[in-house]
């Protein structure tokens, strides 16, 4: 139908009311209330929001009905005669409800009438407004009474329609003063509720309720129930550390703790008892559910080691009830219970739309602060109420048994809202707090959606309260077990221990969570929160104290001998198996791991029976084969194992498992003779514990090899053996050497050659052997057929037993001879000199061939040869054939000992015995270290032909001459000073002209032989460098004669030495006072500059001539000072610096050639200058002989500046020229330019501005000013005029924020006085003058102008003004161009150049631009939250980066978010397609390096690509690669190219991208701080800018793969078995970034892997930290790589970490990234080629 013809049709109808039958609205509301006691639940919770303390329920007879209205009170004393009728069937017609609070007041009354219009206040719990109507439910008319008045409802005419009359009480009726009542007269007559059920759900009503503390109950005037509850003084507690307080979504937060003891007292009939319903049987023990396995034994090192396995435990068998004995029904029975409410104050905060929908759902506001209450009952507590109700006599148990505890997840516990709801909290204890029921409050609304987020952040908070009762219920026993041990034992008393066991139990069944109903999502929601407001941590109880989860295991028979591991208590795990199952079900607690066995290992040493038990455990797992499973972790058990053997007594001894190697063998037939007595080494197992296991066992599971007859006679001749049992020394002791000769004798048949050789090895030189003469080394001794000379050592037992076979085999191989040694022969032959030495000679070499390798050493080394000269003091000395020369001439005139060969034979030396004796080692030639002493001997002939003998033989027989081994000797002949000298090779040389330094040189007659003996020409450099910082030249003369020398040998001095002689005083300077002074190279300067006479007296001019300037030169003599050297200079003393200059005039072009070239400044030099006064100010004085004029007219005044050298920070930039008018007499002020005003403010000069407070006091405010309206519309008009002239800085606000509302405001006040005050050092000066215009703003407000109504506006004033708002650092002339602009019409400022027209345009555009842009930004928003419908085709899988996207796919185009992170974003390129059999294959393209790089860089300049939108991005920014705040950024040098200048050198680049990678670090590291000492690469210049977004914190790290963190994103489900799932996709994924690591020298952590579930982030840079997108891998490559083909992998990441790397250097997309990016990848790119080639090859 048509619009207009709708409106038509509708303006001719006529209007008409929608009825509604309240009868049936209200029967269909009370059809919701299902609940028992509905109608007592609701008035009871109306009573608590009156704030009642008293209420009485009456439940009452007709009879007594009429009684009572009759005036007869004889009846009533009758009636409370009599007994109780049948409670269960005696019919009531009327109930009376009564309470004491607060009175009905007149908007009581109407909301009473109101249906569904609850209490507006969010203090009270009723909400929906349909509380009273339950008492519809039994009645058909209630009659309310209150304060006086009444009000009674009633069905008019019996039919539909609810009506309700109110009116007055007459004085003598109603109930007393101060109560309200509520009849109701029964619709039908019937028995009153289950009286035992109904006291219990008064009992349990009345324990949250705020106010209400006294119930009565009465039948007629019998009162069957009282219940009294009254409250201890609350303890504040301290909310446990690290668990969370806010919510999931932070609206609410706990901000205070407390606990408060609670006495609920009973007064009940016993007849009350006796009608209520049987207490339900005692509930079977819960059966235990196996727990999930938690991951092996060597989790943390292997995969699939078997879990712990617990005993179930089986159902409790019913106990029968006693019969319950008769008991008078009129009794009194009193109970009581104590119990403990943990409440928990919440302040509340909600966003307005959430508000707004919870009160259009309530009909009230929700609290801005609420409570959370939780009953506790204690272990004592819960076992005195469980006591008191096995002694009851009545079957029905105690009325507080649903207060108790329930222990058993029965479901008993519920969720209050003021009153209990049918909801339960699936833990032990009742809850109660402002939750949102649904409308008949049986349950929790989790259903409505804003409902739901209040009452799921209520449970949120009712988890962490439950978690911190959990946690100081825990903190208690820990206090108790604590403070019951003693320093000197660590043991609990018994009884006490199984108290605290005890109690740890009830708090953990306690906080047990079973499923909630109806809605298991409560217990659900509990139990998140409670698990996950403090991480990881849990307290528990453990067999050593409570201790966090992270610390206790799950026991395990198998490791009795872990005495200290904190393990979960047998009771424990047995009475409190659903707490444990959901720990293990959260992974909070494991199993015993190898790593707790090594820790404990390593704290204490284990006795005997421990350490068995620990080897038996090791065993057993290495069984079934496993045992090379194990090997490689094998070695950290035995380094951690120590055993203690004999602890406490004097034979205890610290054996470390780790040194053990062997063990005996009892089986081993080598080892069977050993006595049992005998010595055993350190590192074999005692035996004691070694027999307790097989010899396999400890071969397989420990390593341990069998004890070797080797070792043990290795052992027995070690020193440790010796020094312990001395008995046992086979050098001393002849019966022990027999024992170890018969047990080799026993066992040589058996042993191989090896373990033979090794037995001689050891036992050859020691005195082992049994002979006449006592023990002896084997090879001096002999067997008894050998003793020719009858005193020789011959082999005897001291047994006396003889020397079988078995033996001499031993002791032959051991090296007893069997015939004389010759060396004796020959000895004995000497000693008689019986033969001449020729005669020996020619004997020995008779028997050369016969004598052993052992025989000719000793003959070497037998000093039997007599020297031709004997020695006076002892003639008979021999020597050595090696102490002794040939006997020739030569040698006797150097004075060498020659061997005495006699008259008798000629020497020859090519004889046989001349070969002899020279194979014995006689000497043919004086060694070099002799020859050289004796070219230093004092004897001249000797010396000379010393000499002559070593130049004649150097280079024969002494090639091994080497300088340096003799440069201390002085046996060089030389001259020094002009005499002769015997000279070192170190000091002296062959050059003649270092005699003017003092040095000797060699020589006239030994020069030709200086190259023979490698004398060196001139002296070292630091010898000189030495010498002139020792000595420096006396006078001109002198030193012009060294420094020409030294000119010579510049190339000798390196730059260290230059630098050194640089700051030597070695410069002789004539004084004009006579004398000289010697001065450091670098204070002196050839050139004269223009400045000569000024600079002449403050540095030192010099001229030694063109050669010796040249040194001079190099040692750092300048031409003319440095800026560095003039500021040091001034430095020194400014006053004699400013009187040198000669007045302000030169000392200020001084400052101005200091300030430009401050670059060439020192921080040294930069320090001192901002700490001394070096800085020229002026201060302006007023003449005094001239007249001021009044007024302040400052045209009349005359001033003169005074100057005075001040430091930078007692020096102004006036950079306020009102201010400096007003305070310019009291300040120095630096000179007014800008050269130097920047240098003064780099110093540290403040400037006045910063210095001023200014302050204003404004007069009443003109409303409505047209003034100001103007003004504001001229200002907005002209200022895009001003902003489009001014470009030399960026304004704070933008003109489009200007022009927005409420942003600019113009106000006019009748009057305006502006107070400058001047706070600076020690001066307080305060001007007051009138103005027209200020501007101000307040923080981030609008800016305000304030405008003068009593003057004219000045343009000056206005302008001035502004600009302090507008920009940071404004100018005078600024002002004066804004001042011209806002004063000049349009037609002037056309004429006068302003592009008026255009300029305005632009702006309408721009404005208009920035609309339609907010307005497109809109739409995009609502079309993104609207539900996107599916499609037919799913979304392409992202391409190889660089790839295009096939040409019909049409580019579409997203604005990117502004972000601060330099990452790397896909643009999601679609690939070629294939179709084959219905399946889509990506089809890659195969591209050379080259493309593939021209490619990628085109994807992220935006070049030739086509982007796709990013429609899974991440929703948030990072930090930035490099955060250098823009106030620091440090100065880049000429930042500008210069076309002139030559190409940047290539070692500047390289040294950039090396230091890029060095600047990689991983995630923790600290931020990179060093883009300051980058080499300047001028191709880099030309700047782009490009939009860069990434992640910000959202990255989780969840484990680490080798060197590799992980980190995960928020939205990725199944943390937990993310690492397990990606594993092998995550180790090739290492694989790449290894090799590629390698390439570019990147460490491996430096490198860190991320996945997400959307977005096109492929990789980013964090502050150097470099991540890569797993998810992009495993799109891409991982196939190919798990395949073998890792060529395209390797090339694409190979570009991604270029990229990255390149933002260590650049942190936007510009042109000098790109320019980084290739330079990084051109560096590299051969590498990465030949890593192809290497891979194709292995292919």
């Amino acid at each position: 139908m048509a619009l207009q013809a709708r409106d038509a049709l509708w303006a001719s109808g006529h209007d008409e009311s929608v009825e509604v039958n309240q009868r049936a609205l209200i029967d269909k509301v009370l059809a919701r209330y299902s609940g028992e006691f509905t109608v007592f639940r609701e008035l009871l919770q109306n009573s608590d929001d009156a704030q009642s303390k008293s209420v009485e329920i009456r439940f009452e007879t007709k009879q007594h009905i009429e009684a009572r209205s009759s005036s007869s009170l004889q009846t009533d004393i009758d009636s409370a005669g009599r007994s109780l009728p049948d409670l269960k069937t005696t019919n009531v017609h009327q109930w009376t409800f009564k309470n004491n609070g607060i009175v009905f007041r007149n908007e009581d009354w109407s909301r009473l009438k109101k249906i569904a219009e609850g209490n507006p206040d969010e203090e009270k719990i009723g909400a929906f407004g349909v509380g009273f109507y339950s008492l519809f439910s039994v009645t058909e008319e209630p009659f309310v009474t209150s304060g006086g008045q009444w009000m009674g409802f009633y069905w008019k005419d019996k039919k539909d329609q609810l009506f309700a009359r109110r009116g007055n009480l007459p004085d003598t009726d109603g109930p007393p003063d101060g109560w309200t009542s509520f009849e109701m007269l029964l619709r039908e007559p019937a028995p009153i509720p289950v009286a035992f059920d109904f006291t219990r759900f008064l009992a349990s009503s009345i324990t949250f309720m705020s106010y209400l503390s006294e119930i009565s109950v009465y039948f007629d005037d019998k009162r069957l129930v009282k219940l009294s509850k009254t409250s201890s003084l609350p303890k504040q507690l301290k909310m446990p550390q690290g668990i969370q307080t806010s919510s999931k979504l932070k609206v609410m937060n706990i901000t205070n703790l407390k606990s408060t003891p609670l006495h609920i007292k009973a007064e009940v009939l016993a007849v009350v008892h006796s009608s209520g319903t049987e207490k339900p049987p005692p509930p079977s023990a819960t059966k235990s559910v196996k727990p999930p396995s938690s991951g092996g034994f060597f989790s943390s090192l292997f995969a699939g080691f078997p879990g712990v396995n617990t005993p179930q435990r089986s159902s409790t068998p019913a106990v029968p009830q006693p019969q319950t004995p008769p008991v008078n029904p009129l009794s009194v029975i009193e109970n009581s219970v104590l119990l403990s409410i943990f409440t928990a104050d919440v302040d509340v905060r909600l966003e307005r739309k959430i508000t707004a929908e919870l009160h259009r759902s309530t009909k009230k506001n929700p609290p801005s602060k609420l409570k959370y209450e939780l009953i506790y009952t204690g272990k004592d507590q819960y076992d005195a109420s469980k006591k008191e109700d096995e002694q009851q006599s009545f079957i029905t148990g105690s009325i507080f048994q649903g207060l108790r505890a329930d222990l058993e997840g029965t479901g008993s516990a519920r969720v209050f809202i003021g009153h209990a709801t049918g909801q339960t909290t699936g833990i032990g204890g009742h809850m109660s707090s402002r939750f949102i029921p649904t409308v008949e409050r049986e349950s929790i609304d989790l259903m409505d959606r804003n409902v739901a987020i209040w009452n799921r952040e209520l449970l949120f908070v009712g988890g962490v309260l439950a978690r911190a009762a959990y946690e100081l219920e825990l903190r208690d026993v820990q206090m108790s077990w604590d403070g019951a041990l003693s320093p000197s034992s660590s043991d609990l008393k018994p009884e006490l221990r199984s108290w605290l066991i005890d109690k740890s139990i009830h708090a953990l069944r306690f906080f047990t969570f079973h499923q909630s109903t109806p809605s298991a999502e409560v217990s659900s929601l509990l139990e998140s929160a409670f698990f996950t407001s403090s991480g990881n941590n849990f307290t528990l109880l453990s067999t050593v104290g409570v201790r966090n989860i992270s610390e206790i295991r799950l026991p395990d028979p198998s490791f009795s001998f872990l005495k200290q591991l904190p393990v979960v208590p047998e009771e424990v795990m047995t009475e409190a198996r659903p707490m444990v199952t959901a720990l293990q079900h959260r992974q909070l607690i494991k199993p015993i791991t190898f790593d707790d066995v090594l820790k404990e290992l390593r704290s204490r040493p284990l006795d005997e029976a421990d350490l068995i038990a620990c080897m038996e455990w090791w065993v057993k797992i290495n069984g079934d084969g496993n045992h090379t499973r194990y090997t490689s972790i094998r070695t950290q058990l035995l380094d951690a194992a120590v055993l203690t053997m004999s602890p406490g007594t004097l034979e205890e001894k610290i054996i470390p498992l780790n040194t053990i190697r062997t063990f005996l063998n009892p089986r081993n037939q080598q080892l069977a003779g050993i006595p049992p007595n005998a010595p055993l080494p350190e590192h074999m197992l005692p035996f004691s514990i070694s027999k307790k296991f097989s010899p396999d066992a400890l071969l397989t599971s420990f390593g341990f090899r069998e004890l070797t007859l080797v070792e043990w006679l290795q052992h027995l001749c070690s020193s440790s053996a010796i020094s312990a049992k001395p008995e046992f020394d086979l050098n001393l002791s002849a019966p022990w050497a027999e024992q170890v000769l018969g047990v080799l004798a026993r066992a040589w048949p058996t042993l191989a050659d090896e373990s033979k050789g090794q037995i001689v090895s050891i036992l050859g030189k020691k005195t082992c052997i049994p002979t006449t003469n006592g023990l002896k080394v084997p090879a001096e001794t002999y067997f008894a057929n050998a003793n020719i000379f009858h005193d020789l050592p011959v082999v005897t037992l001291p047994s006396g037993a003889s020397i079988k076979s078995s033996m001499e085999r031993v002791l032959t191989s051991l090296g007893v001879r069997k015939h004389v040694d010759l060396q004796i022969i020959f000895t004995r032959m000497i000693k008689t000199n019986e033969w001449t030495i020729p005669d020996l000679i020619k004997y020995l070499v008779s028997v050369q061939s016969t004598l052993s390798a052992d025989e000719w050493q000793r003959l070497k080394l037998t000093a039997a040869f007599s020297p031709e000269v004997k020695d006076a003091d002892n003639p008979t000395k021999r020597f050595r054939a090696s102490e002794l020369y040939e006997p020739l001439d030569v040698f006797r005139h150097l004075g060498l000992p020659v061997i005495d060969w006699g008259n008798q034979y000629k020497w020859r030396s090519t004889s046989v015995e001349a070969k002899f004796l020279f194979e014995l080692g006689l000497r043919r030639y004086p060694p070099l270290r002799t020859l050289v002493n004796l070219c230093a001997s004092s004897s001249p002939d000797i010396r000379s032909s010393a000499f002559q003998y070593l130049i004649d033989n150097v280079d024969t027989k002494y090639k091994d001459y080497q300088p340096a081994d003799y440069k201390n000797d002085k046996f060089i002949p030389a001259l020094k000073d002009g005499k002769p000298y015997l000279g070192s090779l170190d000091e002296v040389y062959a050059n003649s002209e270092w005699v003017a330094f003092g040095f000797p040189v060699l020589a006239p007659t030994a020069k030709q032989f200086a190259s023979k003996l490698h004398i060196r020409d001139n002296p070292p450099s630091s010898l000189l460098v030495e010498l002139l910082r020792k000595t420096a030249p006396k006078d001109v003369l002198e030193a012009t004669k060294w420094f020409e020398i030294l000119a010579g040998h510049l190339a000798d001095l390196n730059s260290p030495q230059l630098n050194q002689l640089s700051q030597m005083p070695i410069v002789p300077i004539p004084q004009a006072k006579g004398g000289i002074k010697h001065l450091q190279p670098v204070q002196c300067y050839f050139g004269r500059a223009s400045q000569d006479n000024f600079h002449s007296k403050l540095f030192t001019f010099i001229d030694f001539g063109a050669l010796a300037n040249n040194f001079l030169s190099a040692c750092g003599a300048k031409k003319e000072p440095n800026v560095d050297e003039i500021a040091q200079m001034l430095l020194a003393d400014p006053f004699k610096f400013y009187d040198a200059a000669g007045g302000p005039n030169n000392f200020l072009n001084e400052l101005r050639n200091i300030a430009v070239n401050r670059r060439g400044l020192t921080s040294t030099t930069l320090a001192r200058l901002k700490k001394s006064p070096v800085l020229l100010g002026s201060q302006r004085k007023l003449l005094k002989n001239e007249k001021v004029a009044q007024g302040n007219d400052y045209d009349d005044e005359e001033w003169e500046l005074q100057y005075d050298l001040k430091r930078p920070d007692q020096i102004i930039v006036a950079d306020d020229a009102n201010a400096l008018q007003l305070f310019g007499n009291s300040l120095f002020c630096a000179p007014q330019e800008d050269i130097l005003e920047d240098f003064y403010v780099y110093l540290g000069s403040r400037r006045l501005s910063s210095i001023v407070k200014e302050d204003h006091k404004t007069s009443v405010e003109v409303p409505r000013s047209k003034t100001a309206q103007a003004m504001r519309d001229l200002i907005l008009e002209r200022l895009p005029l001003f902003l489009h002239e001014y470009t030399h800085a960026k304004t704070k606000v933008s003109f489009n924020w200007l022009n927005g509302d409420g942003n600019f405001v113009v106000k006019t006040f009748g009057k305006l006085t502006v107070t400058k005050s001047l706070f600076y050092g020690d001066l307080r000066l305060t001007k007051s003058q009138d103005a027209s215009a200020v501007a101000k703003r307040f923080g981030y407000g609008p800016i305000q102008l304030w405008l003068a109504e009593n003057v004219q506006q000045d343009m000056y004033e206005v302008a001035t003004s502004l600009n302090r708002l507008f920009f940071e650092s404004p100018k005078a002339n600024d002002a004066l161009l804004f001042m011209t602009i806002l004063s000049t019409d349009l037609r002037s400022l056309k004429r006068r150049g302003y592009n008026v027209d255009r300029i305005l345009r632009e702006q309408r555009v721009k404005r208009q631009a920035a609309e339609d842009a907010e307005k497109a930004r809109a739409q995009a928003l609502a079309q993104a939250q609207a539900p996107t419908p599916p499609l037919m085709s799913k979304p392409p899988q992202p391409s190889i980066p660089g790839m295009f996207p096939p040409t019909e796919t049409p580019p579409q185009t997203l604005p990117n978010p502004a972000a601060t992170s330099t990452s790397l974003r896909n643009p999601i390129p679609v690939p070629e397609k294939e179709f084959h059999d219905d399946k889509v294959v990506s089809k890659v393209r195969p591209q050379s390096i080259i493309n593939q790089m021209q490619q990628f860089k085109n994807r992220f300049t935006g070049k030739h690509g086509t982007d796709v939108p990013d429609h899974d991005g991440p929703s948030f920014p990072t930090t930035t690669s490099l955060p250098l705040p823009l106030g620091n950024s440090p100065q880049r040098p000429n930042s500008h190219r210069n076309p002139t200048q030559g190409a940047t050198p290539i070692s500047n680049i390289h040294a950039n991208i090396d230091m890029a990678v060095r600047a990689c670090r991983p995630e923790s590291g600290s931020l990179l701080r060093n883009r300051e000492h980058m080499q300047q690469v001028k191709e880099t210049l030309d700047e782009g800018y490009c939009d860069i977004s990434g992640r910000a914190g959202d990255l989780k790290q969840i484990g680490q793969m080798g060197e590799v963190s992980v980190y995960l994103s928020e939205e990725v489900p199944q943390i937990d078995t993310f690492m397990a799932t990606k594993r092998n996709s995550m180790a090739r994924f290492i694989y790449i970034m290894k090799d590629l690591g390698e390439i570019y020298k990147l460490p491996l952590t430096s490198m860190h892997i991320f996945y997400d579930l959307g977005g096109g982030l492929i990789a980013f840079n964090r502050n150097g930290s470099i991540f890569l997108n797993l998810r992009y891998f495993e799109a891409w490559h991982d196939a190919d790589v798990a395949a073998g083909n890792t060529s395209a992998a390797y090339i694409s990441w190979f570009f991604t970490l270029a990229h990255e790397i390149a933002h260590n250097l650049v942190q936007p997309h510009n042109s000098e990234h790109e320019f980084y990016f290739s330079a990084i990848c051109e560096k590299h790119i051969m590498d990465l080629q030949r890593k192809l080639h290497n891979d194709r090859k292995d292919l």
